[in-house]
């Protein structure tokens, strides 16, 4: 009976919640377009139509064509599946290596373990995503697997170091103390009384990481490290358009709203989620 009262009561603060309803929605807009793209798109996007080409919205062509005639329409639709490919993967990267390292350095607190583990942390910290993405370029070439492995890389301190300070904080619990005395190792007590605990802060965390990927990802796509031709980027097509804009704005407008609308979205519901889960912001409503 209280769980169902608790499941009704977190359903009635998730649709009181405005931010969460808005980001969820705009979120959903660019989720739906990119599965969509799967199965139909209003134009082919690897095909050249130069008798089109940057022409303006019109009923044929809702956002207009870019400088090959490529309608704009259908390479957002099939660039946000880019997009959110590459931010999904990377943030469960994050997560596959963080979260165990970061309850395994909260289990050996104060050791050398610990200490490596968050030195570790440190190190990546001082190379951004975009240096790592050169580097892994220089050695293996452009890609969007590269990008994913180079956003990916730098997930893991951030989940790395939430995981280890909400588990510090359950540490000295009671019902870990109890679990200790029932003879439960460090590993079992992380991952079946832990992990469950802290799981709604890397909820909250994995979706404003997801926001990140995606800037990310569109950033190394402009500068030429993420996806290559012929797959769509919204952050290519920005590039492609830097030098039409004064006479096709359409090419860059339409693109860039599609990344600032979706990281909106995906930043709105990561404060609604943090609205909900926050215990201190329940406390202070």
């Amino acid at each position: 009976m209280s769980t169902a009262v608790t499941e009704r009561s977190l359903g009635a603060q998730m649709l009181r919640n405005r931010n969460l309803l808005i980001g969820g929605a705009l979120t959903f807009v660019f989720a739906a377009a990119a599965l969509i793209s799967f199965v139909w798109v209003p134009y082919a996007v690897d095909g050249v139509d130069i008798a089109n080409k940057i022409k303006p919205p019109s009923a044929a062509h809702p956002l207009g064509t870019d400088h090959f005639g490529r309608d704009i329409l259908s390479m957002i639709m099939v660039g946000a599946r880019t997009s959110i490919a590459v931010a999904i993967v990377a943030v469960g990267i994050g997560m596959l290596f963080g979260v165990p390292l970061g309850l395994w350095a909260a289990a050996r607190k104060g050791t050398l373990l610990d200490e490596v583990i968050m030195r570790g942390n440190d190190l990546v910290f001082a190379f951004p995503s975009l240096l790592i993405a050169i580097m892994i370029t220089a050695i293996f070439g452009p890609s969007a697997v590269n990008a994913i492995i180079a956003i990916g890389i730098f997930n893991i301190p951030v989940f790395a170091r939430l995981t280890r300070s909400g588990a510090l904080a359950l540490w000295q619990r009671d019902f870990i103390l109890a679990a200790r005395v029932a003879g439960k190792g460090s590993a079992r007590i992380s991952f079946e009384h832990i992990l469950p605990n802290v799981a709604n802060l890397l909820i909250v965390q994995g979706t404003i990481q997801f926001s990140l990927g995606i800037l990310a990802e569109a950033g190394l796509s402009y500068v030429g490290l993420g996806a290559q031709p012929p797959i769509p980027s919204w952050g290519r097509m920005l590039a492609e358009s830097q030098t039409m804009i004064s006479f096709a704005p359409h090419m860059a407008l339409f693109p860039g709203l599609a990344i600032l609308l979706t990281v909106l979205g995906l930043n709105l519901m990561g404060d609604g989620l943090r609205d909900i889960f926050d215990p201190k912001l329940r406390r202070g409503r």
